[in-house]
Parts: structure tokens; C-alpha cells; sequence
């Protein structure tokens, strides 16, 4: 594959965020410490980062040329197919990068093993060029993975690496009429996730927590089991649903393939968001009105493996 120039996508650190929230390191080092943090925690995350960055970018130079694209910038920037995607940072970079690749290759790059779990991050600085080694000469293994898609009545659409949230944007309840496998109800909910088998391991298993946590408190040794999605399904879960005389609980969670989408209207005047990817800033309005389909979507993203 002949590439142009790879891409870095990197986040900044939680230091860099907080001195420019602060202004200098002595104020931010105050305002950590003042509440009882161990600023040396930031400075040392800070720190590990930025010689794994340096690092990637020395050995990276050797093969390739490369820009550096922020995070924030990740949206509004055009990928080519002549481009490979370095992700250096944690899961949720990886997460956020591959809904705007377009399909571009990307290697994932855990700068702190120590500190990360690397879910979706199988490289580090020290082995990470096989993998951009590979992409270049063609020889390169690919894990695919198709996205999550709302899209509403109106046209507009949003895309999910890992999980959907449908839902009211404060802890009021969610109102709003679902419809799963011909069967319709009336919701008062925490809302909604939908969750692509990455995105298993995130959000949607802190639900089974919950609802294996409470269960054992009335029925001791249960035996927790975790959903194994295959790679064309999506497993949507209702936080917290409410019985009433108006509101039901029997659409509680079910499973989305090709033949089967989540249907969902609006019920909240003001205040309804769907957002994915725990990306609170990137969402659509879901008011009254607005009718959301739920499912696979036709794009994918593809994670270069070892």
C-alpha cells in the first residue's frame, strides 16, 4: 500500500486540559492538592504520555512521513485512503477516531500499559511499526467492525464505535414509545444503550452489574454471565424502567441484527439527546416528534491486529 503520510491522533493529557483551565502548573498543582489529589499522579500520567509520544514519532519518522491531528479536530478532518491512523491514547480515543475514518486503517497504540487496559489498544511503542509494516506492504490483518446507527425522521443520523445513548440529557426520567419485535410500550426510563460487541465490555456491562448485584442480594451464588454479541448484532438494555399506569417494563433488552431494528418516539418536550460513545458534546436533539431507529449501520471501522 502506498501511503502518502500516516496521521497521529492524540488527546491531550489531563495536565495539559487543567493548566489551560488554570493557566500555569503552580495554580493547577494548588487547585489538585487543595481538594486532597495527588497532583504527582497528573505529572507522572503527564509524563509517561508524552515519552511514548515521542518515542512513536522518532520511530515513526524512520518509515513514513506523519502529521499530528488532536483529538478535537478529529470531526472536521478528512482521512484518505492513502493515509494510516496511529491512535496513541486511551480505549475511548480509538472509539472516537474510527467514527470519522472512513475505513482507514488504524493502529492503536496504549501509551501507559501500566495505567491502561488496552482493550481495543494492541500495540505499544515498542512493536507498534510491525503493525504499520504490515498495512504498508499489504500483509496486514484487519478487525472489522460495523457501527451502530440512530437515525431520525428528519434525516439525521449519528454513528456508534461502541454504544448508543437514547435518553433525557439530566437525571430526569426519559419518556418516550418503543417499539421491538411488533410490540409497543410507553417508557419512563434512565434510558437507552445500545451496545456493539466492542462496546460490551464498556457501558452495557455495568448494567449487568447492577442487575446482578441487586439479584444476589435475594438469590445468593448466582453465576454472572456477559453477552457474547456477534459481529452483526447490537444489544440494546433499558436503564431502569418504571412500572406505572401509564409506563410498562416488558421491552427491557433485546437483540438487533440485520432483520430487526429498535424503534423509539419521543416523548419529552425539551431536554431529549441521543449521543454515542459517551461523547455528551456530539448529539442529536430527541423531542417530541422525533422518532429514532435503531441498528447496524452500513459503515465500518477497521483495527489493524497483531
Amino acid at each position: 500500500m502506498k501511503l502518502e503520510y500516516a496521521i497521529i491522533v492524540k488527546n491531550k493529557t489531563r495536565l495539559e486540559s487543567l493548566i489551560e483551565r488554570f493557566n500555569t502548573r503552580s495554580q493547577t498543582k494548588f487547585y489538585i492538592e487543595s481538594f486532597g489529589g495527588v497532583f504527582e499522579d497528573y505529572e507522572r500520567e503527564h509524563e509517561v504520555f508524552h515519552e511514548s509520544l515521542n518515542a512513536l514519532q522518532s520511530q515513526l519518522s524512520s518509515v513514513v512521513k506523519y502529521k499530528i491531528v488532536e483529538r478535537t479536530y478529529v470531526p472536521q478532518y478528512i482521512f484518505s485512503e492513502k493515509n494510516l491512523i496511529v491512535v496513541i491514547g486511551q480505549d475511548g480515543l480509538v472509539a472516537n477516531t474510527a467514527k470519522y475514518a472512513g475505513g482507514v486503517p488504524i493502529v492503536a497504540v496504549n501509551p501507559d500499559v501500566n495505567r491502561y487496559d488496552g482493550v481495543l489498544l494492541p500495540f505499544n511503542t515498542s512493536d507498534f511499526l510491525v503493525g504499520v509494516d504490515r498495512v504498508m506492504s499489504g500483509n496486514h490483518q484487519l478487525k472489522t467492525i460495523r457501527f451502530a446507527e440512530a437515525k431520525l425522521n428528519d434525516g439525521q443520523r449519528l454513528l456508534a464505535f461502541n454504544d448508543l445513548f437514547i435518553g433525557a440529557s439530566s437525571h430526569v426520567s426519559a419518556r418516550y414509545k418503543i417499539s421491538f419485535n411488533d410490540h409497543i410500550e410507553e417508557h419512563s426510563s434512565s434510558g437507552i444503550i445500545v451496545s456493539t460487541p466492542t462496546g460490551s465490555t464498556g457501558w452495557l456491562s455495568s448494567i449487568f452489574n447492577m442487575a446482578y448485584g441487586v439479584a444476589n442480594l435475594f438469590e445468593k451464588d448466582l453465576k454472572p454471565k456477559r453477552p457474547k454479541l456477534q459481529d452483526n448484532q447490537l444489544l440494546f438494555a433499558v436503564r431502569e424502567p418504571f412500572q406505572s399506569l401509564r409506563t410498562q417494563t416488558g421491552i427491557t433488552t433485546g437483540i438487533l441484527n440485520q432483520n430487526s431494528q429498535l424503534s423509539i418516539e419521543s416523548l419529552m418536550p425539551t431536554d431529549g439527546v441521543i449521543f454515542s460513545d459517551g461523547i455528551e458534546k456530539d448529539f442529536l436533539q430527541f423531542n417530541s416528534g422525533s422518532v429514532a431507529t435503531i441498528g447496524l449501520a452500513n459503515e465500518i471501522a477497521n483495527l489493524v491486529t497483531k
